[in-house]
């Protein structure tokens, strides 16, 4: 049996003759995205997603009243919440929750007058909640803040779809890790100007169009994380860049870029998410006409 083979961008594809395997593929491929963005709108409409976020709010230390008065240091949507509900009180590394007008909140669905839900070491802060409303508190850096969500936003109930580049399977491309020969950071900045460095197993390196390019990646869980920007950022995409998860190299030290699983930055999406930024060497010469399009005006 014959093969014949042929290359789109850095991608081989390889057609049996006769045997229509590469007509097969790719709808195969296609359904694997689709199923891909369906999880993926599904994830940003969860109650933990993105899109019923609706306040960010950081604290002072000591007292910090709130509720839906416009009396309050914090001020909840009108209507959501008693007036004064109570007061965040900030000592240091440490938030502790108090309760007034016999205001209906709960920790960890756990009905409370009082409570200490961060302290300094927290992992994974309680979730606190007043009818629609969670919120929990996060720490970027010297600041500390109340995360607020309302599961009825209109923004979440109404979402439909994030427009995107036709899946084109040629954006589906083969990269090595270039590992260091010794732990190495690189620094990541946020839309708060808040830089940290972060540990890198190294940079990926790929190629497309014959000519290479790499990326710096970050460790997340089993898989492999990158922040990316490229010439369809601020046009067709969001101006800050996007993300993307790649899965870990295998023993040969490659693994798959799939350019069509680009997606965006939750901060593409409300003004009350803290994103990191692409660092400068991850900013691509080329555009990238796969994943996700620009969201909104954010």
């Amino acid at each position: 049996m014959k093969k014949y083979c042929y290359v789109l961008t850095a991608s081989l594809y390889c057609l049996l003759f006769g045997t229509g395997i590469y007509a097969q593929a790719v709808p195969a491929y296609q359904q694997e995205i689709e199923s891909w963005h369906t999880k993926r709108i599904q994830n940003l409409k969860a109650a933990n997603g993105w899109l019923n976020l609706v306040g960010l709010y950081w604290l002072d230390e000591g007292k910090n009243s709130f509720g839906s008065g416009r009396q309050n240091k914090i001020i909840f949507p009108k209507g959501t919440i008693a007036e004064a509900a109570g007061y965040f009180e900030r000592t240091g590394n440490t938030v502790k929750l108090v309760v007034q007008n016999n205001t209906a909140i709960k920790v960890n669905d756990q009905p409370v007058t009082e409570a200490v839900i961060f302290g300094g070491d927290s992992l994974r802060p309680p979730v606190v909640s007043s009818g629609s409303l969670r919120w929990t508190i996060i720490r970027r850096d010297d600041k500390i803040g109340v995360r607020l969500r309302d599961l009825e936003s209109p923004l979440a109930t109404h979402f439909k779809d994030i427009d995107r580049y036709s899946i084109d399977p040629g954006w589906r491309v083969q990269a090595a890790l270039q590992a260091e020969g010794q732990p190495r950071s690189i620094a990541i900045t946020n839309i708060l100007g808040q830089t940290s460095q972060q540990q890198t197993p190294g940079k990926l390196v790929f190629t497309v169009n014959n000519k290479q390019y790499t990326l710096d990646a970050l460790e997340e869980g089993d898989e492999l994380f990158i922040i990316f920007a490229d010439e369809t950022s601020g046009n067709t995409t969001y101006p800050s860049g996007r993300f993307l998860s790649v899965k870990k190299p295998g023993k040969d030290g490659t693994t798959i870029i799939d350019f069509n699983k680009a997606y965006n930055p939750p901060c593409a999406f409300t003004n009350y998410a803290t994103c990191p930024l692409p660092p400068r060497q991850n900013v691509l010469p080329l555009a990238v006409t796969a994943g996700e399009k620009n969201y909104g005006t954010h």
